[in-house]
C-alpha cells in the first residue's frame, strides 16, 4: 500500500469532511422542525456524558496507533505494525466493555442527581452500544492514518453520516408520538446505526488491505546536512513493550482530551443550573442549550472539517519527520496547516457575523437565536487555528503541555459560566462569553507552547492580508444582499455568500496568500493546474 503525501491525505479527509459537514446539516436543519428546540436540547444533554466516556477510548489510542505505526512503517517493520494493531484492539475493546457496564449501571443515578432534565434517560439507553462500536472503529482509523492512507477513514465517515441522517430523522419521527424524550432517543439510535455502518467500511477496508502484498524495505533516515545518513532497521528501535509505548502517549493525550470532554459535560450541567439560577425555567433553559449546541455551534464548527483533516494528517507526518530528524519539514508542514486553516476559516467568520439573522431563519426557522451566532462568530478563527497547534504538540511528544493548556482554559470557562450564566442580565450570552474566553485563551497558550518548542510563528502579514480581505469581502456581501432585498431569503442569502466567496478567493490570489503551487497539490484536479503551470 502506497502512503499518501501530507497534502494529499489532508485534502482527501478535507473533501470527506466538508461533504459530511454539509450532509450533517440536513438533520441539524430538519431535527428541530421534527422535535423542536426543546427536543434538540434533550438530545444534546445526553451527548456530553457520552463524549466523556468515548474520550477514554478515542482520546489518545488512535493517535498513539497512528504515530507508532507511522514510525514502524518508516523503517519497514511490518511485524511491529501488526503487533501494535493487535495490542491496541485488545486495549480498546477492554476499555469499551468496562465503560459500557459502568454507563448502564450508573445512568439512573447520574440522571437523577446531575443532569437537570430526567427526560434524557431514554437517549442514554439508546446510545449505550456506541462505546464498543466506536472503540473498534477508532483502532482501524488509527491504523490507516498511521499508514498515511486516509481513504478508509474518509469513506467510513461519509457512510456513517449518510446512515445517521436517514435513521436519525426517520426514528425521531416514528418515536415522537410516544413523547419528546422518545423522539430525542430515536435520533440518538440513528447515530448508533450510522456508527455501525462506518465500522463495516473499516472492516472491509482492513480485509482488503491484508490481501495486498508488502515489500520489506529498509529506509534511510534523512538527517540534517552536517550529520551522516544512517540505514535504519527494525533493530534500532528500543525494545519497549507495545502496550507501554501505546499507553505512554495515549494516557497524556487522553488526559488532555478528557479535560475538554469533562469541560463540555460540566458546561452542559452548569449552563442549565446557571440559567435556572438566573430565573429561566427548565424547559426554556433546555431549549436555549439545544439551540447553542445543536444549531449555533455546528455552524461555527463547519470549517473544522478542514482543521480536523489537517490535524489528523499532521500527526503521522510530523512524527515521521521528527523520527528522521527532518526539522525543516516540521516547520514546512506546520506553516502549511496554519496558513490553510486561517485562509479557509476567515470568510466563514465574517459571513456568520454579518448574516446571523437570515442564516438562523433560513436554516432553522428560529431567527431568535441569531444573537448567539453573531456573538460567537468572531471567535471562530481561534477555533480553526487551535487544531493544528494541538496536533503539533501531540506529534512532538508534548501532550502534557496541551493537557495543561486545555485544563487552564476549561477551569476559567466553568468559573465564568457559573458567574456570568447566572446573571439575569446576561443569561445564555454569559455562557457564550465564557466559551469565547476559553477558546481564545487555549489557542494562545498552544501557540506560545509551539513557539517555545519548535520556534514556529505565523507571519504577521498573513493575518494582515486575510484581515483586509474579509473586510472587503463582507462589504461586497452586504452590498449584494441589499440589492436583493425584494428576493426570497433562499435566493438572496446564497447569492450574497457565493459572491463573497468569489471575491475572497480572488483577493487571496491578488495578495499571494494562495498561488498555483497550492492548487497543484490538490489531489486529482491538481494535475490540470500543473499542466497549465
Amino acid at each position: 500500500m502506497t502512503k499518501m503525501s501530507f497534502i494529499k491525505g489532508a485534502m482527501i479527509l478535507l473533501i470527506a469532511g466538508v461533504l459530511n459537514r454539509i450532509l450533517g446539516f440536513i438533520p441539524r436543519i430538519t431535527l428541530p422542525r421534527i422535535i423542536g428546540a426543546e427536543g434538540v436540547g434533550i438530545y444534546q444533554l445526553s451527548y456530553p456524558f457520552l463524549i466523556v466516556l468515548l474520550t477514554f477510548i478515542t482520546g489518545g489510542i488512535p493517535l498513539a496507533i497512528a504515530k507508532w505505526i507511522a514510525e514502524a512503517q518508516s523503517i519497514g517493520d511490518e511485524r511491529r505494525v501488526k503487533q501494535i494493531f493487535r495490542t491496541a484492539m485488545i486495549l480498546s475493546v477492554s476499555i469499551a466493555l468496562f465503560l459500557t457496564s459502568i454507563m448502564l449501571l450508573f445512568a439512573p443515578i447520574f440522571i437523577k442527581y446531575v443532569i437537570p432534565d430526567p427526560r434524557v434517560y431514554q437517549s442514554f439507553l439508546m446510545m449505550s452500544p456506541m462505546l464498543l462500536i466506536v472503540g473498534i472503529s477508532a483502532v482501524y482509523r488509527g491504523y490507516f492514518q498511521g499508514k498515511q492512507n486516509m481513504i478508509p477513514s474518509a469513506l467510513s465517515q461519509t457512510i456513517e453520516t449518510l446512515l445517521r441522517i436517514v435513521f436519525s430523522l426517520l426514528l425521531a419521527y416514528i418515536l415522537l408520538p410516544y413523547g419528546l424524550a422518545w423522539g430525542a432517543a430515536g435520533a440518538m439510535l440513528g447515530v448508533v446505526i450510522g456508527e455501525i455502518g462506518g465500522l463495516a467500511v473499516m472492516l472491509l477496508s482492513h480485509a482488503r488491505d491484508k490481501k495486498e502484498p508488502v515489500d520489506p524495505v529498509n529506509y534511510i533516515a534523512i538527517l540534517p546536512e552536517n550529520e551522516q545518513a544512517i540505514p535504519v532497521t527494525a533493530q534500532t528501535i528500543k525494545s519497549k513493550s507495545i502496550l507501554k509505548k501505546l499507553l505512554a502517549l495515549s494516557i497524556p493525550v487522553t488526559g488532555s482530551k478528557l479535560v475538554g470532554s469533562l469541560s463540555y459535560l460540566l458546561e452542559s450541567i452548569f449552563t442549565a443550573r446557571s440559567l435556572a439560577a438566573a430565573g429561566i425555567i427548565t424547559g426554556v433553559a433546555t431549549a436555549q442549550y439545544g439551540a447553542l449546541q445543536g444549531m449555533v455551534m455546528p455552524l461555527i464548527l463547519l470549517p473544522t472539517a478542514l482543521t480536523y483533516s489537517l490535524a489528523v494528517s499532521l500527526v503521522p507526518s510530523l512524527s515521521e519527520a521528527a523520527a528522521q530528524k527532518q526539522y525543516h519539514l516540521i516547520q514546512k508542514r506546520l506553516h502549511q496547516s496554519m496558513r490553510i486553516s486561517l485562509v479557509a476559516g476567515a470568510p466563514f467568520t465574517i459571513i456568520m457575523f454579518l448574516f446571523a439573522a437570515p442564516i438562523c431563519e433560513l436554516l432553522y426557522a428560529h431567527g431568535e437565536y441569531a444573537p448567539m451566532l453573531q456573538l460567537i462568530a468572531p471567535i471562530g478563527i481561534f477555533i480553526y487555528l487551535q487544531a493544528p497547534l494541538q496536533a503539533t504538540l501531540q506529534a512532538l511528544d508534548k501532550p502534557g503541555i496541551a493537557l495543561m493548556n486545555t485544563f487552564i482554559g476549561a477551569t476559567i470557562k466553568i468559573a465564568l459560566i457559573i458567574i456570568l450564566g447566572s446573571n439575569p442580565q446576561l443569561g445564555i450570552q454569559g455562557v457564550l462569553i465564557a466559551i469565547a474566553v476559553n477558546t481564545v485563551l487555549v489557542t494562545l497558550l498552544h501557540s506560545y507552547s509551539v513557539k517555545r518548542y519548535v520556534g514556529f510563528t505565523m507571519h504577521a502579514m498573513d493575518f494582515v492580508k486575510v484581515g483586509g480581505a474579509i473586510i472587503i469581502t463582507g462589504a461586497f456581501a452586504q452590498y449584494v444582499m441589499s440589492l436583493l432585498t425584494n428576493q426570497p431569503l433562499g435566493i438572496s442569502l446564497p447569492t450574497a455568500c457565493i459572491v463573497a466567496m468569489i471575491v475572497y478567493i480572488f483577493l487571496m490570489f491578488v495578495t499571494k496568500i494562495i498561488d498555483k503551487n497550492d492548487l497543484v497539490r490538490i489531489p486529482y484536479i491538481g494535475k490540470w493546474f500543473a499542466s497549465n503551470h
